[in-house]
C-alpha cells in the first residue's frame, strides 16, 4: 500500500510539472486533467471517496472553463510541442 500511495504522489508531481512546463495552453489542459485525476485517485486510495468525487467535479468544472477560455484567446496555429528544444531547454533551466 505504501508503494501505491508513493506512486500516486509521483504521478501527481508529474502532473503538476506538466502544467508548469507547458509550451501551449493545449498541453496545460492535459497536465491539469492528469493532476486532478491522480490527486483524486490518491484521496480515493486513502478512503475519502466522497471528498474525492466532489473535488474532482468542482476542480475540473472550474479549471477547465478557465483553460478553454485561455485556449480560445491564445490559440496558436502551430503550437510548440513538449519535445521541442526550446521547451526542453526551459525544463532543464536554460531558458
Amino acid at each position: 500500500m505504501t508503494y501505491f500511495v508513493l506512486f500516486w504522489g509521483l504521478c501527481f508531481v508529474l502532473g503538476g510539472l506538466a502544467v508548469a512546463f507547458n509550451p501551449s495552453p493545449y498541453y496545460g489542459v492535459i497536465g491539469l486533467v492528469l493532476g486532478s485525476v491522480v490527486g483524486c485517485g490518491w484521496l480515493l486510495s486513502l478512503g475519502v471517496s466522497f471528498v474525492s468525487l466532489v473535488l474532482f467535479m468542482v476542480y475540473l468544472g472550474g479549471m477547465l472553463v478557465v483553460f478553454v477560455y485561455s485556449v480560445s484567446l491564445a490559440a496558436d496555429p502551430f503550437p510548440e510541442a513538449w519535445g521541442s528544444w526550446g521547451v526542453v531547454g526551459y525544463g532543464v533551466g536554460l531558458g
